[in-house]
């Protein structure tokens, strides 16, 4: 039987009215840039209440049945495995305003591809969009040491 490993849970969600999107343009000097809102899972919390929770936080926005769509993993530096669950949903209600993550604004999502981009959005945006992909797959190639990825 395979060992128990260290993993750490996030979520992001995209939240989508038509052909717009809710963005937020991430304050973050690590993995700034536009984005969609999402955060940590707290111990003990649902996964679905805790993209609820985070939408909310970081918008104002309360989100209704967020539906999953996907994943994001990666080993960490100290081999956690860190998951962000991904989730879409086109059920909410509330006033947007944002919050000390990030300015939150709608954009259509034709521009959002074309705009200052968190690292790996664009790619991160197909899984949301494309039914025939579920998985954000990040690893370290043994052949020179360096982060790659795969959309499955």
């Amino acid at each position: 039987m395979a060992e128990a490993e260290k993993t750490i849970l996030t979520n992001m969600c995209m939240v989508y009215d038509g052909n717009r999107i809710l963005v937020q343009d991430r304050v973050d000097k690590n993995w700034g840039g536009l984005t969609f809102p999402g955060g940590h899972v707290e111990k003990a919390e649902s996964f679905t209440d805790a993209v609820i929770r985070e939408v909310y936080e970081e918008t104002g926005l309360r989100i209704q049945s967020p539906q999953l769509c996907g994943i994001k993993q990666w080993q960490t530096k100290d081999d956690a495995r860190y998951v962000v669950l991904f989730y879409k949903t086109d059920k909410f209600e509330g006033d947007i305003h944002s919050s000390s993550e990030g300015e939150v604004f709608w954009m259509e999502v034709e521009d959002f591809r074309n705009a200052e981009l968190a690292r790996d959005m664009s790619d991160m945006l197909s899984v949301f969009m494309q039914d025939e992909l579920s998985e954000f797959y990040y690893y370290k190639d043994p052949s020179d040491d360096r982060w790659k990825y795969d959309l499955k």
